[in-house]
């Protein structure tokens, strides 16, 4: 157990799973709830069905191309910062749908912003793996990815059930622009 600290890892995959962390935990936050988000604001689980193909088909495609992009950047550090405010903003803008388009509009939005962050984080993240400790530190981002949606799964309930989704939606979005800004300040000094 004890290699599976964080402490045994060097400084940048610390930082990475520490701010990706927080976007996968804002973004678990709603999953589970998020048919209920849809049917507040007039919509119905077909709605919920086609916000969550618009996403999806949104990163995916622009994923094929920021992944070939991300080869060539000498700054994916910034890149990762863009789609982590990108994301935060569309969380954000969560506050404002009135409407199931409003709300399409939102998830290509996120789904841009996932695309964007994505490719240059696992350029990143392989480029800081220690020497014979790539499945573990690949381990560790995949239990990190399970364990914050377990959290965010019950944390995004509780917190709307007691304050609503407007709590919610300005934590997803505090969570999302807390982890750029952290990168922005620790990128000037080389350690990604």
């Amino acid at each position: 157990m004890k290699k599976f600290l964080l402490s045994h890892f060097n400084r940048a995959i610390r930082i990475l799973l520490a701010t990706n962390a927080l976007i996968l935990l804002a973004g678990a936050m709603l999953g589970p709830i998020y048919a209920i988000f849809v049917e507040e604001i007039g919509g119905d689980l077909m709605d919920a069905s086609v916000a969550g193909f618009l996403f999806a088909i949104t990163a995916g495609l622009i994923t094929l191309y920021t992944g070939k992009y991300s080869d060539g950047m000498r700054h994916s550090d910034k890149i990762v910062i863009l789609g982590y405010s990108l994301i935060g903003t569309g969380f954000l803008l969560y506050q404002l749908v009135d409407s199931v388009m409003s709300l399409f509009a939102i998830q290509i939005l996120i789904g841009i912003g996932e695309a964007v962050y994505s490719p240059a984080f696992d350029k990143l993240y392989s480029k800081h793996l220690d020497w014979g400790k790539s499945g573990t530190e690949w381990g560790t981002w995949e239990s990190m990815n399970y364990f914050t949606a377990a959290f965010g799964a019950l944390v995004g309930g509780i917190l709307v059930t007691w304050l609503g989704f407007a709590a919610l939606f300005y934590l997803m979005a505090f969570l999302s622009f807390s982890s750029g800004l952290y990168l922005y300040v620790v990128s000037p000094q080389r350690v990604l």
